[in-house]
């Protein structure tokens, strides 16, 4: 595909906006679908429970809240980005662009790294290897196809890798489930049987910190750029809408139950260490078939995530950091977005190394991202200078100001990481951003600002239904 995604930047950021359905519900679906989640998810319910089921179900849970109130409306356009769709409808301001840009970006290289994590985990479980270079050595196989053929190379893999992912995630479950007899009463009988009862409550979880879960996952699945890309890339807003519905409701269930399987895990095995708890089970407690198809499920899944949030964070990098700055041609940034590819998929390298678990990459991006652009975007889409007025490409509706939008993202951003707020810090970020951003804006609304240079490749006058 690399001679069709090298005709257009736009063509290599979202495929001429033609994808059809099938397609986009399996990009969709391998997307969310990854190691991180086998991996990651499994581990985080061996180590927290069923307490735990509260970041899935609003990680999870939100993309079914996206496609029913955001895929349909980004269905109808043909921008690259999210930042840019927001520079185009809300605040025309290159620097407010960036910010989005670089937030954008840290969802999507956590992804990535959070991939190369699992892999290692997974590889030094089953052979005693150092996990370094068989990280490496993944990266630079997605590396290499996501260069040559862009969202094209992406979406295409995707569909066998989700194919893939299907089959072989249904025998999984299948074998995990028949430990303890397909039965949740059973799960919970021999969790307090091996001592470890309260996994298995809500009484000792943490309200608030299940809150924070919730919000976490919400909020940063609904700034993350795979998924409005993926919904700018459809043939039209119904496919946009359906292909992140359908693979919404499966991924909800799919990874749920992988967190259940970690308390599955636990009733044989009380000494594991959180990342360790599914290769161990693969290890010891699968015959070799079944291991065999449990490795190809997270091998496949794995990689189709990769790929995914590495094309969508070079995207990010040069449709909103370098594109509204330069004067680039086309063929220019379709040679940025090859080389950003390769500089992000090393940085995600290096941040699966450092990462403590594959949880905590995904968990840092979100707060981070969600609590500084999601209240921009919910706020500017609703507070409309020009009230009743359909939303449409070239049309900046909004009351929020450059400066509005500037100090509302910082705000947010910078709160949700303050560790002394404790679990308060996500909802604290998401207050404090609506509050500034509405308040500053009102302080500033005829404070000019520097000229904003649109190059030409910004101009977005005919949204995907009239065309």
């Amino acid at each position: 595909m690399k001679d069709q995604a090298n005709e257009s930047f736009s063509q290599y950021a979202i495929g001429g906006s033609s994808f059809p359905m099938i397609l986009i519900f399996f990009t969709q679906f391998a997307t969310i679908m990854g190691a991180g989640n086998f991996i990651g998810h499994a581990g985080s319910g061996y180590e927290q429970g069923i307490g735990w089921l509260a970041f899935i179900l609003g990680e999870q849970g939100s993309k079914i809240i996206f496609a029913l109130v955001f895929a349909g409306l980004a269905g109808h356009f043909t921008y690259n980005t999210m930042p840019e769709m927001i520079d185009d409808l809300i605040v025309r301001d290159k620097f407010t662009r960036a910010l989005c840009g670089i937030l954008g970006a840290c969802i999507m290289i956590a992804w990535v790294g959070g991939q190369g994590k699992a892999f290692g985990e997974l590889f030094q479980v089953f052979t005693n290897a150092n996990p370094i270079p068989i990280i490496f050595l993944f990266s630079v196989i997605f590396i290499v196809y996501t260069v040559m053929g862009g969202v094209y190379s992406v979406v295409w893999t995707d569909l066998f890798q989700g194919i893939i992912c299907l089959v072989f995630g249904t025998v999984f479950y299948l074998f995990a489930f028949s430990k303890v007899d397909f039965s949740l009463a059973v799960l919970g009988s021999r969790l307090a049987e091996v001592g470890k009862g309260e996994l298995w409550s809500f009484a000792n979880v943490d309200l608030m910190g299940s809150v924070n879960k919730f919000l976490t996952g919400l909020i940063g699945v609904l700034v993350a750029q795979t998924y409005w890309q993926r919904c700018y890339a459809c043939k039209n807003a119904k496919t946009a809408r359906n292909g992140l519905l359908y693979s919404g409701i499966i991924c909800v269930v799919m990874t749920m139950m992988t967190a259940l399987v970690g308390l599955i895990i636990m009733t044989m095995n009380q000494n594991l260490s959180s990342g360790n708890a599914m290769p161990w089970f693969m290890m010891h407690c699968t015959p070799p078939l079944i291991a065999a198809g449990i490795f190809t499920l997270i091998l496949c899944a794995g990689m189709s995530s990769a790929d995914s949030c590495l094309n969508s964070a070079a995207v990010l990098v040069v449709n909103d950091l370098v594109r509204p700055f330069s004067r680039s041609s086309d063929r220019d940034l379709v040679k940025d977005a090859k080389i950003a590819t390769v500089i992000i998929g090393v940085a995600s390298s290096l941040a699966a190394i450092y990462a403590s678990s594959v949880i905590s990459l995904f968990a840092k991006a979100y707060s981070m991202a969600g609590a500084g652009m999601a209240p921009l975007l919910c706020i500017g889409l609703v507070w409309k200078e020009r009230k009743g007025e359909k939303t449409e490409m070239s049309r900046c509706n909004s009351r929020i100001t450059p400066w509005g939008a500037r100090a509302g993202i910082v705000t947010g951003a910078v709160l949700s990481q303050l560790s002394f707020l404790g679990n308060n810090a996500v909802l604290i970020g998401l207050a404090a951003s609506s509050v500034v951003i509405v308040a500053v804006s009102l302080l500033t609304k005829n404070v000019p600002v520097e000229p904003v240079f649109r190059s030409e490749g910004d101009e977005h006058p005919i949204p995907k239904m009239e065309k």
